[in-house]
């Protein structure tokens, strides 16, 4: 529940459903904003959303809109004896997204309804009122690791998985391409060998994007001897190696890293594959995907100073 009035795309986002549901359950059900301040739009006050609620909770669980709009009508501040479920239920389940807030709950729900436009409008704005960092830590995180947990119990939701990585992939792809930066790609991003989870590599790539930052990414399972090759080829100053489980968390790769003759400045294993304990010495595991773009940064400049200072 909130405190202030919200704008539709607020609300339609905490509910995991589109603007134009919102609008059409306003003109025919009358379930639209209460608040009217003269010369601005109107506002959905917290009695507005809790009726909402109702209305997408019923309708999700096969209840007709217009009997979900009888029952979303009564006062959100009296109990309702909702009435009872039908055979269709949207799935039957939910993805918990734990101390997540509003807009993951929302984004989950609409990951649940396959509705693929509600989810990448949730991300795209996100990404660009929040930046990327944010984005990945609050809202993609908790929703993406929930939906694992559910198919961790029940060998299920693999079709909401899939719809979730590809509208990830799709908006990571979009910051990634409009902030490219110019000038020599510095960082070059790998997965392990073997290793096929890549958001989160595409996320730290729209990362450094957004934060100007030049690099190299040549995606999922690639062996190490090709790893090394890359590495010989461009000289990257930095490498960063994802590992997504202990499978393909093979610390001979990273010290074929150390030994090749263009020697990278900074090696870095991400991902919790990786085990501290048994990481070659000169290895740094970052912790989250905010360290892993202050390390890429520390870099960055570090060159900049010493070409800064070459030329002087």
């Amino acid at each position: 529940m909130v405190d202030e009035p919200l704008s539709a795309g607020a609300v339609a986002r905490r509910l995991g459903v589109a603007v134009t549901t919102l609008r059409t359950w306003h003109q025919r059900y009358g379930l639209g904003p209460s608040q009217h301040i003269p010369g601005h739009h109107r506002r959905y006050t917290p009695a507005d959303l809790a009726r909402l609620e109702i209305m997408r909770k019923l309708t999700a669980e096969g209840v007709t809109p217009a009997e979900a709009a009888r029952w979303a009508k009564q006062s959100p501040g009296v109990a309702v004896r909702l009435p009872a479920r039908t055979g269709r239920d949207g799935g039957g389940q939910t993805i918990p997204v734990g101390r997540a807030g509003p807009a993951a709950r929302g984004l989950a729900r609409a990951a649940m309804r396959l509705d693929a436009a509600v989810i990448g409008d949730t991300i795209s704005h996100a990404l660009a009122t929040d930046g990327v960092i944010a984005t990945w830590e609050g809202l993609l995180r908790p929703v993406l690791a929930g939906i694992g947990e559910r198919y961790v119990a029940t060998a299920g939701l693999i079709d909401v998985e899939h719809l979730m990585s590809r509208c990830v992939s799709e908006a990571f792809a979009a910051v990634a391409h409009s902030g490219r930066a110019a000038g020599p790609a510095r960082i070059l991003l790998s997965c392990a060998d073997e290793e096929q989870h890549t958001l989160p590599l595409e996320a730290l790539a729209a990362a450094l994007a957004e934060a100007g930052v030049a690099y190299r990414m040549l995606g999922a399972r690639v062996p190490v001897a090709a790893l090394v090759e890359a590495v010989n080829r461009t000289g990257p100053a930095a490498v960063v190696v994802w590992s997504h489980t202990r499978l393909t968390a093979d610390p001979g790769q990273l010290s074929a890293l150390l030994a090749v003759p263009r020697r990278p400045l900074l090696v870095l294993a991400a991902g919790p594959g990786w085990r501290a304990d048994t990481l070659p010495a000169g290895v740094v595991r970052p912790v989250d995907l905010a360290e892993a773009v202050s390390l890429a940064l520390a870099v960055r400049d570090s060159l900049d100073q010493s070409t800064g200072a070459d030329r002087a």
